[in-house]
């Protein structure tokens, strides 16, 4: 979820008055930080994935299913494997934002050796194993995106009653209890309750519901504004989702700046292809995605910020929530596609480029810090703007973007990374496998091949709501790149002038028949025409390289599942929840999620994720990847092969 610094979190209003002072000083500590590792060159590979779980408890005598409020303790008995040896354990693990979720990382990064893809199916399995075996007979744990009746009556066990009107509560929602948030850490109700009052509201979340025969509006908790939609009315509905997320270490800083905007792109396809959570509140949504619903539950803008009224004590009007697609490119090559107008804080972009700071990293850092913090603990408030980055972090950290730039850590081994963000959880250890490993493969392609997926902002935010649509891998087109094999050369050693965003030449934002078009995701995927398509890029990749044969045998089982998802042949883990809802004979066809109906889906979802059901329609047949816990040690030897 970002950064957890420890200590005692500050009031709102505490918080607020040194709103300024966090972002200046946070300002100078990039600038320092920068200044020192600008010219960091050298460093290896290295990338890892995080999953995360819901923990599930199932009462088999009442056919009810529930989120088991259980994970701090849970934690607790994880953390002391790495306690005992922080260099020697298999998985790490933190507290994310339920009290009923986990996040599980691997527990050394992976590196750039073919080999490495062997390897993480087998350490995700370990990771679910390492849980399921402190867990009781009755409880499991689950990599599903959304639990489908989270916020109606008795979703929690131990039961747990929202209470609205109790002043000291940090959601205070009408379906979301204070307990149902993770307690081990004071960052996420402070982040709660600050974002609301930040807000001068409830957080608003309203999905459009799914329409069918005997679907009834007004809907069950709905508001008069929204009559045709699920209402909810909390972080807990956004943050208490999972997802799975992939991080990488780049070679340098331009590097990163590559793979942050060619990756940009790819991030409303990758979403569509992993569409997994249909179902929120106890209804089936029109939707398939948990996106929209986590920038609405973390959206902290006042109404003056939303444009609902003029701006009078807010300092700007904010077109996105802190939780959102990216706003601008940040390599020379990306700059002429910034076409959306970008809201900064021109006192700090100034500060910024005085500080030796390019245009393109300036205007992207200044963006992101038009935002308040929204947490801050009294023992963070006065730093070492020299040597601290926690102020700095503290609102680059609450900017949960489609992509994230990271810099390395003061005082660490760890280089410029890239954190690619979208991608929803899926049921099985091989799914998640081989999401990751498609787009590991695709990075190393994109650098290999300097492929060229650059489209206009304003075209990717079109495509990131797109790709929420209910069946949007089948029913969607995208706008995508017609020739990606060159990366056009810019001036070799010239200084670019730099280009104010919102004023994309007519180059760039041309018309669809010049630069790009709309494509389907099979298409983009596996090609068309004159198109090679991704996985036949990739496997063009893999034919110049020495892979073992087991490692081969695992990478090709992983990308025909993503052939498979694009064509529509495989269905998503999105169409495949929706139609097991539909066709449960308790459903009356009025978009209602019973408690039956969810018990006997999540007890299909664990047998699936256990092995003990096949699913050909969302898996496939002959499922057999050959996937081990360690990388055989002649190619071990390879590891410390520098970029």
């Amino acid at each position: 979820m970002g950064l957890l610094s420890e200590g005692s979190p500050l009031t709102w209003d505490e918080t607020k008055a040194l709103a300024q002072h966090v972002r200046e000083h946070g300002i100078e500590q990039f600038i320092n930080l920068f200044a020192r590792l600008k010219d960091r060159q050298g460093d290896v590979l290295k990338w890892g994935d995080e999953v995360e779980y819901i923990i599930v408890r199932f009462d088999d005598k009442e056919r009810a299913v529930q989120v088991s409020l259980r994970a701090p303790e849970i934690l607790a008995k994880l953390n002391e494997k790495e306690a005992a040896d922080p260099q020697g354990v298999k998985s790490l693990w933190r507290p994310e934002y339920g009290a009923y979720m986990v996040e599980g990382t691997p527990g050394k990064p992976y590196g750039g050796l073919l080999a490495h893809f062997n390897v993480v199916e087998a350490n995700m399995r370990y990771r679910r194993m390492e849980v399921a075996s402190l867990l009781p007979e009755n409880e499991v744990v689950m990599s599903i995106t959304s639990f489908p009746r989270l916020g109606c009556p008795r979703f929690t066990f131990p039961l747990a009653v929202p209470t609205p009107e109790d002043e000291s509560c940090a959601a205070r929602s009408n379906f979301f209890p204070d307990e149902a948030i993770f307690p081990g850490h004071p960052r996420f109700k402070t982040l709660t309750r600050n974002i609301r009052q930040r807000r001068g509201e409830k957080v608003s979340i309203n999905l459009p519901i799914y329409p069918d025969r005997d679907t009834k509006t007004p809907v069950e908790g709905s508001i008069p504004s929204y009559p045709n939609h699920v209402h909810m009315d909390a972080m807990g509905f956004g943050m208490g989702c999972c997802c799975l997320q992939l991080t990488f270490q780049a070679c340098n800083i331009s590097e990163a700046r590559t793979l942050y905007d060619q990756l940009t792109p790819m991030c409303p396809i990758m979403l569509a292809l992993t569409a997994a959570s249909p179902a929120y509140r106890g209804f089936l949504t029109d939707v398939d995605c948990r996106w929209n619903v986590i920038s609405a539950s973390v959206d902290c803008r006042t109404r003056e910020e939303r444009g609902e009224i003029p701006l009078k004590n807010d300092r700007f009007r904010i077109f996105k929530s802190r939780y959102d697609s990216i706003d601008s490119y940040l390599s020379p090559a990306g700059e002429k596609y910034n076409d959306v107008p970008l809201v900064l804080d021109e006192k700090l972009y100034k500060r910024l480029r005085e500080g030796d700071i390019d245009h393109l990293l300036a205007q992207h850092i200044a963006h992101l810090f038009i935002r308040d913090s929204v947490s801050l603990f009294s023992e963070k408030v006065h730093q070492n703007d020299l040597e601290d980055t926690d102020h700095f972090e503290n609102i680059q950290s609450t900017n949960w973007q489609t992509m994230r730039f990271k810099p390395p850590p003061p005082n660490s081994p760890i280089g410029w990374r890239v954190e690619f963000r979208p991608c929803e959880a899926q049921l099985t250890d091989f799914e998640n496998a081989a999401i990751v490993c498609f787009i590991v493969l695709l990075t190393r392609v994109i650098l290999s091949y300097q492929l060229d997926f650059l489209i206009p902002i304003s075209k990717v935010d079109e495509n990131m709501q797109n790709s929420q649509k209910r069946g949007a891998v089948l029913t969607e087109r995208f706008w995508f790149k017609k020739n990606i094999t060159a990366i056009p050369p810019g001036p070799d050693g010239e200084t670019q002038k730099p280009q104010q965003n919102g004023t994309a030449t007519e180059e760039a934002t041309g018309s669809a028949t010049d630069e790009y078009e709309l494509m389907t995701i099979d298409q983009i995927i596996n090609g068309k025409g004159s198109f090679p398509g991704l996985v036949p890029l990739i496997n063009s990749y893999l034919g110049s390289m020495d892979v073992d044969a087991d490692t081969h045998c695992t990478i090709q089982q992983y990308l025909r599942l993503i052939q498979k998802r694009a064509s529509g042949e495989l269905m998503t883990t999105a169409s495949w929840i929706r139609k097991q809802v539909v066709e449960h004979p308790e459903y009356k066809h009025d978009s209602v999620i019973s408690e039956g109906n969810c018990y006997d889906l999540l007890r299909k979802a664990k047998d699936i994720q256990d092995g003990v059901l096949p699913c050909p329609e969302l898996l496939g047949n002959n499922i057999n990847s050959k996937t081990t816990d360690n990388i055989p040690a002649a190619i071990e030897k390879h590891l410390t092969k520098r970029c």
